[in-house]
């Protein structure tokens, strides 16, 4: 049955009707944009038992505790709201109204300001009960505002807000439409770009699809969670750290894959202007590559997610299909140094790309687009025609073979060296296939580690052998 979207003061209006729920809205920053929502619906009395915005800094540190990191605009302290007003929820009214479910709603937000220095973010949050008898659960996460007004951005919040409280308490038993009804009314004007969902009423719930759920219904363009399925935000993983990137399709992982996160990821981190001390490796994967006949299969999704995880690799999922959307989604972390490790056949590709797409004049502008200062490329190489395909002989067309040669010369593009020549002849496809049907010799193309978890899990398709007994 498809979703019915609603108008968000319908939303609230369903919700002040409700004699069970009830709760408070704090607020700091942007207004009281989600609690004013309430009070216009009408019939809030049954619904806000306190509503309140602590906007001078001091005021807030002497209600919330000051942060160490002295920001008011993080994921912490949007924690110690959440810990100090449902507190005060249970503390004073849970023995008058036992049949009572109650919540804390709490955002910090920082909007637009005059000069467009901000561009409008903040975390929002929700903790909240199913049953009056059981303990509650959280629903946090990040937005970034996209209207360049902030009245408009003070709107969008007071929207969101409803969408949140409403999808915690009318679609909780639907993870996707629980996503999907985040945006109601709102596309366009918001991304969420990363979400958590906690608590004993959803112990079922793997973080990771509602990872892949941001990006496949469109909320971001990029989602972000560490081995564990833990969502992680870039202000928090990524600030001004140095980052290497690996795509792939790790479907499965092989010997080649580990040799060229490792390999490329050495070479990085032995660049005198990396720190080493801040370095990080993520493993990527974008909606095309988990794409198959038009669809993403969840269950495979999981099983490639199982299979970097054991790694110990923190994730990255995207909606880039070409590499500069994902660079222009981590320019906003100050990231100081960038490596992105690419195939040569997929460094051919985009190269060609660039150039046949870019006949009008533009063609320095949009290699300029991906070749920045503080970005390199790491080629790893690739056998074609039982043949070495590397930086070196890349067959470049004629016409961009100056620009090419400047690229490696100012070492933007450089190639990965201490790679293992013996098993570049391992294709992830054709172990993919022996997988399926247990041919002797895939267990040597894979890691050790990936190949107990194959077996133990049936993953990629394997056939889980049945034990046999006597009788």
């Amino acid at each position: 049955m498809k979703r019915q979207i609603l108008q968000q003061q319908q939303k609230a209006l369903e919700i002040n009707l409700d004699k069970s729920i009830y709760g408070t809205f704090a607020e700091i920053g942007a207004g009281q944009e989600v609690a004013r929502l309430f009070f216009k619906a009408g019939a809030a009395a049954g619904t806000i038992a306190k509503t309140m915005s602590a906007y001078d800094k001091e005021f807030s540190d002497a209600i919330y505790g000051a942060e160490a990191s002295g920001r008011y605009v993080c994921r912490s302290r949007l924690i110690r709201m959440l810990d100090h007003e449902y507190g005060l929820m249970d503390e004073r009214l849970v023995k008058t109204t036992a049949e009572t479910k109650f919540f804390a709603f709490a955002d910090t937000v920082s909007a637009i300001n005059y000069a467009r220095t901000i561009k409008g973010n903040g975390w929002m949050g929700v903790r909240f009960q199913l049953d009056p008898t059981s303990k509650p659960n959280d629903l946090m996460l990040h937005v970034k505002m996209l209207d360049n007004d902030n009245v408009l951005q003070q709107e969008a919040i007071g929207l969101l807000g409803a969408n949140m409280i409403y999808a915690c308490y009318f679609h909780h038993d639907n993870m996707s439409d629980f996503i999907q009804s985040l945006m109601d009314n709102l596309n366009g004007r918001v991304e969420i770009d990363m979400l958590s969902l906690t608590g004993p009423d959803f112990e079922h719930v793997d973080w990771r699809i509602l990872s892949l759920y941001l990006v496949k219904f469109g909320l971001t363009e990029v989602s972000i969670f560490d081995p564990t399925g833990k969502p992680l935000h870039g202000s928090d993983f990524l600030y001004k750290k140095e980052l290497m990137v690996v795509r792939g399709h790790y479907r499965p992982p092989t010997l080649v894959t580990v040799d060229a996160l490792e390999s490329s990821f050495e070479q990085f981190i032995d660049d005198p202007e990396v720190d080493n001390e801040k370095a990080q490796l993520v493993s990527e994967i974008t909606l095309d590559n988990l794409t198959r006949d038009g669809e993403i299969n969840e269950k495979d999704f999981i099983e490639r997610m199982d299979a970097i995880g054991v790694l110990n690799h923190s994730i990255i999922i995207s909606n880039c299909s070409n590499h500069q959307r994902l660079i222009n989604y981590l320019a906003d972390f100050k990231i100081k140094k960038l490596g992105l490790v690419i195939g040569a056949k997929e460094l051919l590709n985009i190269i060609n790309e660039k150039y046949y797409q870019n006949q009008d004049g533009r063609l320095l502008v949009a290699f300029g687009e991906l070749f920045n200062r503080n970005i390199k490329i790491y080629v790893y190489p690739a056998l074609t025609d039982d043949k070495l395909m590397d930086v070196g002989n890349l067959p470049v067309p004629e016409g961009i073979k100056f620009l090419y040669k400047h690229l490696i010369d100012s070492k933007q593009i450089v190639p990965v060296i201490n790679f293992n020549k013996d098993i570049l002849d391992i294709f992830p496809s054709e172990v993919l296939a022996e997988i399926k049907e247990d041919k002797k010799g895939w267990k040597e193309k894979v890691p050790s580690k990936i190949v107990q978890l194959i077996e133990e899990k049936g993953l990629f398709n394997y056939p889980k052998k049945k034990l046999e007994f006597e009788y």
